[in-house]
């Protein structure tokens, strides 16, 4: 197939891409490079700079590709940003995936996979979560990918969408050649921050919160795999039927600790890594993590990374041979 990328320099997205050039799928990257980086795309893929907010564009490079699946990764993901400026996800996450729907249905393409997350789940009272339980986002993040499943869903009844989310739980780990992996400015997930005190780069990790009630006092998180999850977006693109909307849960099934994932680096890295306790940050659920059943049997899918020891040494692997990352701001 012929499928287009929004969003493809990313983390998620270049692993994705990277994905579906080995099934054999020709791949067109569309991206802006503003948290992406050239670097990251596949040298098999084609490259199209351009921004989501640009309408015309984003409506040529359907028009006239002949493209028959789109992967959605353009989005913003930093929650606390999100809760500070809100209209700024409310217009990416929300106005421009609209825009890119609208150009997906005038050029007849009914395969879409959309990037979405375990945030719509908001606080769950029980784990692991289930796909079923009810989506009560509490930050405008989670709101704005829940409202794009929403529209998932109605252009599905209305023009045959064939569409799936992908909620993902926290995206880890980099390919296992160390060739591409996560570099975000400013950093804001554990095993990269971690990793950076291991590098030199910071001075120590803060622990927020060591009251929560789990074994060890630490949130509890879910870290699936890059390299997995680009697995679940090529069998959900490979799979689409059109005028069916789905969504899945992308997890490993099990929790991991905050201290956990510090003592893991630490024995990977072989480095100290100094943690200094603070206090717990607003709207940090105690344990989030997925019931994976539902992708396992309608996809096949399984994570081949299992233990977080492993998808840590993916990471260090990254950051030792990147310490600047892709070097290219």
């Amino acid at each position: 197939m012929k499928i287009l990328v929004t969003g493809g320099a990313g983390y998620v997205g270049s692993h994705s891409v990277r994905g579906l050039c080995d099934a054999g799928h020709d791949v067109v990257v569309f991206d802006n490079l503003v948290a992406g980086h050239r670097g990251a795309v596949d040298e098999r893929a084609s490259f199209v700079e351009g921004d989501l907010g640009d309408a015309e564009l984003v409506r040529s490079t359907l028009a006239n590709g002949g493209f028959e699946g789109v992967l959605h990764f353009a989005a913003f993901l930093d929650v606390n940003e999100s809760v500070r400026d809100p209209l700024k996800y409310y217009v990416n996450n929300i106005v421009h995936t609209v825009r890119l729907l609208e150009a997906l249905r005038d050029a007849g393409v009914k395969r879409f996979v959309f990037s979405s997350t375990c945030a719509t789940y908001g606080e769950p009272e029980t784990c692991p979560i289930r796909e079923d339980i009810p989506q009560a986002p509490i930050n405008p993040y989670g709101h704005t990918k829940l409202a794009m499943e929403f529209a998932m869903r109605d252009c599905a009844q209305a023009w045959g969408l064939g569409g799936t989310a992908l909620r993902y739980f926290n995206a880890a780990g980099a390919s296992a050649d160390a060739r591409i992996g996560e570099d975000h400015d400013p950093e804001i997930h554990l095993i990269p921050i971690v990793l950076q005190v291991a590098l030199g780069q910071r001075e120590k990790v803060f622990i927020f919160g060591t009251d929560y009630p789990t074994p060890d006092g630490t949130c509890i998180r879910d870290y699936i795999h890059v390299e997995d999850l680009a697995d679940a977006h090529v069998r959900a693109i490979e799979s689409q039927p059109p005028g069916v909307f789905r969504f899945y849960n992308v997890g490993t099934g099990q929790g991991t600790s905050v201290r956990e994932i510090i003592d893991g680096a630490r024995e990977v890295t072989g480095h100290a890594i100094p943690a200094d306790e603070s206090p717990r940050r607003a709207g940090d659920p105690p344990a989030l993590y997925a019931d994976p059943s539902k992708i396992k049997r309608e996809l096949g899918w399984s994570p081949k990374y299992t233990n977080t020891q492993d998808v840590i040494r993916t990471a260090w692997g990254w950051h030792e041979t990147h310490p600047q990352g892709y070097a290219d701001r």
